[in-house]
């Protein structure tokens, strides 16, 4: 593994070259790309309010949240600002299977000279907090309260982290940097969508400096993005097909809004759509198995009205896709 301990970086970028945004800010960024560096998603689109956000958190040290519904591509959007200016990355997931000594180290039996000996092995808020990293938590609303006290302490203003284990205080590195993901911004499962999701106390929501919102992206975009990631569909054919599907997506998201629905459709929804649909050849069957077999029952017949009103047709109603290969 790289050691980054003495890394800065070594160069300004232009926001307004890298990511299409209208502003004179320039960004610190890394001219070599180390093994924890994203790879760069050249059909990423960009949100430019939260993606500002990110470049300060990047060049200012602010710690940033990213709230959002699922599949808006919360941490997907970080990861590929930080592919951009080559920082090194890494992504914890708060499952409910991390705990404190997989954030803060453990002692481990380790073999030297023949012998076994007892050493301490740092998990990897030690590991990133001494490195050019950015430490992503992800699902940050899902972690368990001991879990959630390790992070508490990396919020404080001087960012110190105590090993009681080994009597040390570490600093943090002039250029690590904190960021995380969350379906809600700490009021808990309110709407039954997120299981899971633990309420968090306000000083803690408090010690975030910048809380950003992202949302789904205009239908243009998405479109887009879904004939970027399923090539089949880029076509005149293919983009009238995608437009349809993108526009029942929209009408699951505006019905869960009101709440005929439980079940939304998220853009990560519609690319699996479209993939299906490049297997079975039929709209309607891949949106059975991609997203209605997903949803309540009771609400199935919402969601097929829905697909009539934008395909023109009957769920049921069989069909052979011949035309989206052009």
């Amino acid at each position: 593994m790289t050691d980054l301990t003495g890394i800065h970086p070594d160069r300004m970028i232009s926001v307004r070259e890298v990511f299409g945004i209208d502003t004179e800010l320039l960004v610190p960024a890394f001219t070599e790309r180390d093994e924890h560096v994203p790879d760069v998603d050249p059909a990423y689109r960009f949100n430019p309010a939260v993606t500002l956000a990110l470049l300060a958190g990047f060049s200012r040290d602010r710690r940033v949240l990213v709230q959002g519904l699922h599949g808006t591509g919360k941490s997907t959007h970080i990861e590929q600002v930080a592919a951009r200016l080559n920082w090194p990355c890494v992504r914890v997931n708060l499952d409910g299977h991390i705990s404190r000594l997989d954030l803060v180290g453990k002692d481990a039996v380790a073999l030297r000279d023949g012998l076994q000996v007892t050493e301490f092995q740092e998990g990897i808020v030690p590991w990133a907090l001494q490195r050019p990293v950015a430490l992503i938590f992800d699902e940050y609303d899902a972690g368990r309260p001991d879990v959630m006290f390790v992070i508490q302490r990396l919020l404080e203003r001087d960012g110190k982290f105590t090993l009681m284990d080994q009597n040390r205080v570490l600093r943090p590195h002039p250029y690590f940097r904190l960021f995380a993901t969350a379906n809600t911004v700490g009021l808990g499962n309110l709407n039954g969508l997120y299981h899971g999701a633990q309420r968090l106390n306000h000083a803690q929501i408090d010690r975030w400096n910048i809380v950003a919102a992202l949302n789904y992206l205009p239908r243009d975009e998405e479109i887009a993005i879904v004939q970027a990631r399923v090539p089949q569909f880029a076509n005149e054919t293919g983009r009238a097909m995608v437009d349809s599907m993108v526009a029942v997506a929209d009408l699951t998201r505006k019905g869960f809004r009101v709440g005929d629905l439980s079940t939304l459709m998220s853009p990560r929804t519609v690319i699996t759509w479209a993939e299906n649909v490049d297997i079975f050849r039929d709209p309607a069957l891949a949106f059975r198995l991609s997203f209605v077999n997903k949803c309540d029952e009771a609400e199935r017949p919402v969601v097929a009205e829905y697909f009539q009103r934008c395909f023109n047709r009957e769920l049921d109603e069989s069909y052979q896709l011949t035309t989206q290969h052009g």
